[in-house]
């Protein structure tokens, strides 16, 4: 099997065919050998160390080159032992041996389907994939890409997903019944931290004051979402009235580009890299990045179904260091061209790599003529703070999506796996947080979490009934 052979031999072949090129198949290709060879270097290499090494290697050489005999031309030009420390570099082989020698307790379910929207909100989910972290961990996941935001909601209360990409306020909605069935969700990870942004038609370009804005047509991608939450909030500190100055659609991200190319939308709050894609097309601009409007605010998790972790804990131990180690590897700076490289293609984001990698490295052109440097854009920073379910459940109330008295304590550490993740990031020796809740500031003020009714009172514009 392709995954168990040496993917720094340049005389093997990771893809179809045999080693030597000379067979139909590896089969017949090891039907000749058989005869020839004593079984002692097969032995050795069917260690499990051995195997779990393979995996892992195989899984990152094929996500670097997808066409074998690059990787092949490569590995001559250089050397096996100078392409194996150069991928090691990116990709931490021996950290992720260990950790699969660590795992405890048996696998309750290994074959897994995770939903995703292709942005890169899913960064970490998308490259544990390509990357081999999920198969280093004992799992087979199917990364399913999902054509919007209620269909990942469906697919998850119908549990034809096991685990998903989610919008970090869904998981509270859906737990509170909140435009579906009362369902609890929990929240492993946060997947990113700010990589948002409000493009703009390259028509407004001379309206840049959002007071010019009334009877603009605005997207996000659902309205559970920090997009819906953080475009209101913003139009409002603008003194509009995001019910009735501006019209606000459901849009799933990757029709909102063709949507503003075709005059049906004045702008969006969306991710990316539907944004930056935006400029490439040369069809928006980019008028605001949201981490302008709340440096770390949290955009996407990663989450699944209360049921699911109490009928599988150790499958889900095991998705939650996968999903840890992609966004411990996300984190750092060096790597992010590398990730681009390998989450770009038609299966994960189907993006020119030079988009997602503007996105990720933070060097942009933002349709003003500008290039920018702004090295935390996007970031996956994956601590599920409680302090950001507060927030996320005071906006739920102003824009009245729940009515009545919150225990926003409660639901927030309900929904919000803060302990879980502090105990696993320790054992990645990834820096977790000593605490849960932290306040910050949003638009230049600045939220209690201790004080949520405090906080909603001080506003204004709020949808009174």
């Amino acid at each position: 099997m392709s995954a168990f052979k040496n993917p720094f031999d340049p005389h093997v072949r990771l893809g179809a065919g045999c080693d030597c090129g000379r067979h139909r198949s590896q089969a017949e290709h090891e039907a000749e050998a058989a005869a020839l060879r004593n079984g002692a270097d097969l032995a050795a290499d069917a260690s499990e160390e051995a195997l779990n090494r393979r995996v892992i290697e195989s899984a990152a050489m094929r996500a670097l080159f997808p066409h074998d005999e690059t990787r092949r031309r490569f590995i001559r030009a250089v050397g096996a032992s100078t392409a194996f420390a150069a991928v090691s570099q990116f990709l931490p082989f021996g950290a992720l041996e260990a950790m699969a020698q660590d795992r405890k307790g048996a696998l309750e379910k290994k074959d897994l389907k995770i939903g995703f929207i292709p942005i890169t909100c899913a960064t970490p989910l998308i490259m544990a994939d390509p990357l081999g972290f999920y198969k280093q961990q004992g799992l087979n996941v199917d990364v399913v890409k999902t054509a919007g935001w209620a269909l990942i909601r469906d697919k998850m209360l119908n549990k034809e997903y096991d685990a998903t990409h989610f919008l970090s306020p869904m998981p509270i909605a859906i737990s509170m019944g909140a435009g579906s069935t009362a369902t609890p969700m929990r929240v492993a990870t946060i997947q990113n931290t700010n990589g948002q942004a409000i493009t703009l038609h390259v028509k407004h370009k001379d309206k840049r004051d959002p007071k010019q804005w009334k009877g603009f047509k605005f997207a996000v991608p659902f309205e559970y979402s920090m997009h819906n939450f953080l475009l209101r909030y913003y139009v409002a500190e603008h003194g509009l009235d995001p019910d009735k100055d501006i019209q606000i659609r459901v849009v799933p991200p990757p029709e909102m580009v063709a949507n503003l190319r075709a005059g049906n939308l004045d702008g969006y709050l969306g991710p990316d890299p539907f944004n930056q894609r935006a400029v490439y097309d040369e069809v928006g601009f980019l008028h605001i990045l949201s981490k302008e409007l709340w440096d770390g605010h949290p955009c996407c998790a990663f989450g699944t179904s209360e049921a699911f972790i109490k009928e599988n804990p150790n499958t889900f131990a095991a998705l939650y260091r996968a999903v840890l180690t992609a966004a411990k590897m996300a984190r750092e700076p060096k790597n992010r061209p590398l990730i681009a490289k390998v989450i770009s293609p038609p299966n994960y984001l189907n993006q020119p790599e030079t988009v997602v990698e503007q996105v990720l490295t933070g060097k942009f052109a933002d349709g003003l003529g500008n290039v920018k440097n702004v090295p935390d854009r996007a970031d996956f920073d994956p601590f599920p703070w409680y302090s950001m379910s507060t927030w996320i459940l005071t906006q739920m109330k102003r824009w009245g999506y729940i009515k009545g008295e919150v225990n926003y304590k409660a639901i927030a550490e309900q929904v919000f796996l803060a302990t879980d993740a502090r105990r696993l990031m320790a054992q990645l020796d990834m820096k977790a947080p000593g605490q849960s809740y932290a306040r910050f500031k949003v638009m230049g003020k600045e939220f209690d979490p201790a004080q949520p009714e405090k906080y909603l009172a001080t506003f204004a514009i709020r949808k009174t009934a």
